[in-house]
Formats: structure tokens, C-alpha cells, sequence
């Protein structure tokens, strides 16, 4: 299955020419799920699929993918360099290309601000009126505004780079007996965080979780109390109870 980024070569017929959707063809074919499809590519531009080159490429971690090489000639090398220096924004208009962080990797906030705190409460005051469709406010979001290839190309980004280490590190400083509530709660705030990778406007402000993760803190909740873990090991720094609810 093709993924985003793709495209293709014709090296010996149009040597140095590279062939893709740009931004204007996306967006006015947002709902045709092969904008990312060689086929379609090679099919668009009147190309002999059976002689071009095939490539795919994720912006966010720079990773590429060699496809298929059909030609004669083998370019890679060259197709990696020139899709490195791509300008993103004519491709995906909306997309972020910033890196991602893994907030246990900045340096632990031992003792959160009166500001941190604030946006704790303000993301624990959009998680309670979200509450468990944070993904969904997220992806629906971005499947509109940039097409559902796009999106599963940063949420797999995203959740390869820092999903999985984030969930089990926060796992492991809460314990066993609350783990499953906050592995949800933290879920919830990695899909805020992906918010931040799209300049789309969304129903509801996820700029608070944004803040906290890139400064180093990352929000749980169990059902009863709101935490904040910083440092490597998670560290719990900071315990809130709402009077009523999770966010109030």
C-alpha cells in the first residue's frame, strides 16, 4: 500500500524529473484515496509505470522508502537528496514540519509554574468536555482539511516515535492498580499533541496539552486526581483533585 509522501522517476526518458501531487491537486481531491498511489501518479502524468522508479518519504522522522527501482538506472540516491530538501508546504499546505519531541527526554520540571498548572486545568476542563473523543475530534479534523493518507502518515509518525515509550513509562510510575485509566488519559493527550503538527482549526483547543508536553509535562488522570510526570522516569510533580468531574 502506498504511503504518504510518494512519487516517482522516469530516469532514462526524463532524466532529474520527479512526479507527485502537489498541494492544489490534493486539496481539490481530497476524497480520492490515490493521491499517494504510484499507479495514480504514473497514470496522471502519462508515464509507463513499468519503467519508473517508486518512492515514498515521511517528512517527520526524513525516513525513505525505496519502493521499486524499474529503470535501468538506479536514483535513489538522488531522489532521497532532492526529496530532503522538498518544500512541504507545497504538498501538504496545513502540515507541520517540526520534530517530535518526547517530552521525558527535556529536562524534568521538578516544581511546575502557576502558568503550568493553569493549562493543566485547562486541558483537564477540554478532556472532560471532549472527554473520551479526543482521537476522533483530532482525525476528523484532519481527514477534512488534508485527507485521511496525511494523517495516518503523522499519527504513525508520532506514535512510533513517542506513543509507545511515553504510555509505558507513565504506566510504570502510577503502578498496576490505576495503569489502564491513564494509559487512556495519556492516549488522549498524544492525539492533542498530533494537533499541533496541522495548521487547521479545530472544535475544540488542544493548545493546552501542547504546552505541557512541550515543556516537559505530560497530564494523567485515573478518574479521581490529575497528575503531572516529568523527567525520564515520570515522575509524578504535581497532584490536582477537581471538586466535580475531570476537569472541574
Amino acid at each position: 500500500m502506498c504511503k504518504f509522501f510518494s512519487f516517482v522517476t522516469d530516469p532514462i526518458n526524463h532524466p532529474a524529473e520527479y512526479y507527485f501531487f502537489d498541494w492544489e491537486y490534493r486539496k481539490a481531491n481530497l476524497d480520492d484515496g490515490g493521491v499517494d498511489s504510484h499507479s495514480h501518479i504514473c497514470l496522471h502524468f502519462k508515464l509507463n509505470e513499468d519503467v519508473c522508479n517508486k518512492y515514498e518519504f515521511i517528512p517527520l522522522t526524513k525516513e525513505f522508502t525505496v519502493d521499486q527501482i524499474n529503470s535501468k538506472r538506479d536514483d535513489s540516491e538522488s531522489a532521497e537528496a532532492w526529496v530532503n530538501r522538498l518544500d512541504f508546504k507545497t504538498i501538504v499546505e496545513p502540515l507541520i514540519i517540526k520534530p517530535i519531541i518526547n517530552p521525558f527526554e527535556l529536562p524534568k520540571v521538578s516544581e511546575p509554574t502557576e502558568e503550568q498548572i493553569g493549562w493543566l486545568k485547562e486541558w483537564a476542563s477540554v478532556w472532560d468536555t471532549v472527554w473520551d473523543a479526543v482521537w476522533y475530534a483530532v482525525r476528523d479534523a484532519v481527514w477534512y482539511a488534508v485527507g485521511d493518507a496525511v494523517w495516518y502518515a503523522v499519527r504513525d509518525a508520532v506514535g512510533d516515535e513517542v506513543w509507545y515509550a511515553v504510555r509505558d513509562v507513565v504506566s510504570a510510575s502510577v503502578g498496576d492498580e490505576v495503569g489502564d485509566d491513564v494509559v487512556y488519559a495519556v492516549g488522549d493527550v498524544v492525539w492533542g499533541y498530533i494537533s499541533s503538527f496541522f495548521n487547521i482549526e479545530y472544535k475544540y483547543d488542544f493548545l493546552s496539552a501542547v504546552k505541557l508536553w512541550e515543556s516537559g509535562l505530560v497530564p494523567s488522570f485515573d478518574g479521581t486526581t490529575w497528575r503531572l510526570h516529568s523527567g525520564k522516569d515520570a515522575d509524578v510533580v504535581f497532584e490536582w483533585k477537581p471538586k466535580k468531574g475531570g476537569g472541574k
